[in-house]
């Protein structure tokens, strides 16, 4: 399957099919591609759900969505790069692998380069430019997919000013080069409205090449433009019809290369010389067209046709000596750095995992209101594709000025040639009825799909040629979900629900089988104005858990794109949340405290090729999982100034299943990270911003991958101003 360019007249048409639409409409307004409404919204959805407002990223103002997710319960980030380039994102035991067991929605469509077929997010939206991000665990996600185990993050665009004229102009600079340029200008008309944004970001990195002194920072780049045309207000059938163009680029010099545990001991922000050519270049365009009528007081349909493009070349450090960095590549660069290797030069291999990715779909939603029942109709055709063409450059890096030298160009394509392909057909019923104090939600998700693979041997360009290998797997799966919450009195609810998680096979794998979970959580929320808390419990028990092969966990070359079954595993836990907002003299004080407790266990025996999980015994522990985390957030509010601190724990983690005490190669220690933020308005629409994050420079070890240790970021030292029209 090959799927058009962007811009095709055809995909065009399509347009005015389909849509997804979450809310019920207001009269005049439809804020169409948000999950919630508002925070009562949120308060009365029938399971784990979180907005995180516009007010709320603005305080950290973080550009990070790794840090911006800390504040909620559930959710488990792996650093990697510092920056939060690639987000490693986990909910309730998921693995966190390139976030490929989450769903990520930007504006309500799926933002994964290839959801289906390649679901590993070498791509994420911008989050310094997102206006709102809403997080869906257990039940109140279940009318969403592919993946339904662990969780739904929807990021919310930039909506168009309802103001005639307005904009902002936001501007930052600080530590280690890092720079960003945010601003936006739009407005709204009686029948036309647009909004154009720019996003740009940098910084030189805040490590150092051994030996060159080359930096190791990045440039990213988003544009951003909408045009809605709206029909009449008193009109018959009210509709709106917005087009959503973006582009966006990255060039960063990003590597898989950590370092020894001695090296991380004497200059944990150093990297290895043998890592001096790693780049990441990449590039992705959209368009999405979103159709919305009210049909009647009863029923509004919503419409959306996508497309999104990505291309991207990880020039990157394979083999070292011959060998990939897990299996002793990682050494001998240390070795050779450090003056204790034999020879005078070391051979390096630097592999371009260049790939292209495409995603469209249509999807509609029809909201039906029958009073006492609100029920919604959704459908989705999707199609999606990872071409992989890939190849392997050989250098010598020599001990006398540390360059490379190219001695063997590869053939583009003769590493890797490959096309990984998935359409799908997904529906949905979701009927809320009240009754009394009681909300029932019961829905129920159908999944129709078709994930194919085709792979041509190694050495092998052409494309007419014999295929070593043409697998397609069809699968099909009923989702049900039942929830039930109920309203003690106006400030406390009860809620409780169950639901089957699931997740489609890899392709191009024989014996791929779904991922699949019933997945439980009960608990209580509560609000008052000056006082919110939640807690829910959460089950989920697997009857096969899915670990799947990517480079970016550390397996081996032949083993990547292999899908491992681990059967069952349990996994429990608690999540809590709660705010409570004090008044003292001409100040307030805002405290907010998140904690997650989560315990995982592997029911069965097995083998497989995953460096995190290797050879597992029933009782082992989920790796990367961590007991304990908690989160403090303490504000002081003035009338036109505020500060806050941030404060945020990790437990200790294991990084290779296992259970008892951890062995110290094997242990991401615990640690505690503060970050810093402060706000003073100079004018009504003027504001200087100061943030510090990681307030105390704490040195501490992110992750294990490919036998080495990634150091987190240190303290970095933001100034920024604001002005806004």
């Amino acid at each position: 399957m090959r799927i058009p360019s962007l811009f095709q007249p055809a995909l065009i048409a399509l347009s005015v099919v389909s849509a997804i639409s979450n809310v019920a409409l207001a009269d005049d307004d439809m804020e169409h591609l948000a999950i919630f409404g508002s925070a009562q919204a949120v308060n009365d959805v029938p399971g784990s759900a979180h907005m995180i407002s516009q007010t709320e990223l603005e305080r950290f103002d973080f550009t990070d969505i790794m840090r911006t997710l800390t504040s909620v319960p559930g959710v488990y980030v792996l650093e990697e790069d510092g920056y939060g380039l690639r987000p490693n994102i986990g909910m309730r035991g998921t693995g966190q692998n390139r976030s490929e067991k989450v769903t990520i929605m930007e504006d309500g469509v799926l933002a994964a380069p290839a959801p289906y077929s390649a679901p590993s997010a070498y791509y994420f939206p911008t989050a310094g430019r997102m206006q709102q991000v809403e997080v869906l665990k257990g039940t109140s996600s279940a009318m969403y997919g592919p993946r339904t185990t662990g969780g739904v993050i929807n990021m919310l665009s930039r909506t168009i000013p309802e103001e005639a004229l307005a904009g902002q102009v936001n501007l930052s600079a600080g530590q280690d080069g890092f720079g960003k340029a945010h601003a936006y200008v739009g407005g709204a008309g009686k029948n036309v409205s647009s909004i154009f944004e720019v996003f740009r970001y940098q910084a030189d990195g805040f490590k150092d090449v051994n030996h060159t002194g080359d930096d190791t920072g990045f440039v990213k780049n988003d544009i951003m433009a909408k045009v809605m045309i709206n029909s009449d207000s008193d009109a018959k059938y009210y509709q709106e019809l917005e087009f959503k163009l973006k582009y966006s680029d990255e060039d960063s010099d990003e590597t898989y290369m950590g370092l020894t545990e001695t090296d991380f001991k004497s200059n944990p922000y150093s990297r290895y010389s043998a890592s001096q050519l790693d780049n990441m270049d990449t590039d992705h365009k959209q368009l999405q067209i979103n159709h919305h009528i009210k049909l009647s007081e009863k029923f509004t349909l919503g419409t959306t046709a996508y497309y999104n493009e990505f291309s991207r070349n990880w020039y990157k450090t394979s083999k070292v000596n011959g060998k990939s960095l897990s299996s002793g590549g990682i050494d001998f660069a240390a070795a050779f750095d450090n003056g204790s290797f034999d020879n005078d030069e070391i051979s390096v291999a630097v592999k371009a995992n260049s790939r292209d990715y495409l995603s469209q779909g249509i999807q509609t939603i029809l909201n039906a209101d029958f009073g006492d029942h609100q029920v919604k109709f959704g459908a989705r055709y999707h199609e999606d594709e990872m071409d992989r063409f890939q190849w392997v450059d050989k250098y010598t890096l020599d001990n006398t000025n540390y360059e490379m030298t190219l001695t063997e160009a590869g053939i583009h394509g003769a590493d890797s040639n490959r096309i990984d392909s998935a359409e799908a057909i997904a529906l949905f019923v979701h009927d809320e009825y009240t009754v009394g104090d009681f909300i029932i939600n019961a829905g129920l998700r159908y999944e129709d799909m078709t994930i194919s693979r085709k792979d041509w041997d190694k050495g092998v360009i052409d494309r007419n040629q014999p295929l070593k290998k043409d697998v397609s797997n069809d699968v099909e799966v009923l989702l049900p979900s039942l929830a039930v919450t109920y309203r003690v009195n106006n400030d406390l609810v009860i809620i409780g629900g169950v639901q089957k998680g699931f997740a489609p096979p890899a392709p191009g794998n024989d014996k791929a089988e779904n991922e699949e979970s019933i997945n439980y959580e009960l608990g209580l929320r509560f609000n008052q104005e000056t006082l919110s808390a939640e807690a829910l419990f959460f089950y989920s028990d697997y009857n096969n858990m899915h670990g799947n092969c990517t480079a970016s966990q550390g397996c081996e070359e032949e083993n990547i794109g292999n899908q491992y079954n681990a059967g069952e595993v349990k996994v429990s836990g608690l999540e809590a949340k709660a705010g409570y907002e004090f008044s003292a003299g001409s100040v307030t004080i805002p405290v907010g405290l998140t904690y997650t407790f989560t315990e995982t266990e592997f029911q069965n025996s097995f083998e497989s090729g995953l460096d995190t999980w290797g050879e597992v015994k029933s009782g082992f522990e989920l790796p990367y999982v961590p007991e304990n985390q908690l989160q403090l957030n303490v504000g002081v509010v003035g009338d036109n100034w505020r500060g806050d601190v941030l404060v945020r724990y990790m437990d200790e983690m294991r990084t290779t299943a296992g259970q008892g005490a951890i062995a110290s190669n094997q242990s991401i220690d615990s640690r505690t990270v503060v970050d810093m933020a402060a706000h003073y308005s100079v004018a009504d629409n003027q504001e200087i911003t100061f943030n510090v994050d990681n307030l105390l420079d704490k040195e501490y070890m992110a992750t294990r991958t490919h036998g080495s240790i990634m150091v987190g970021k240190p303290r970095s030292v933001t100034l920024g101003y604001k002005y806004s029209f």
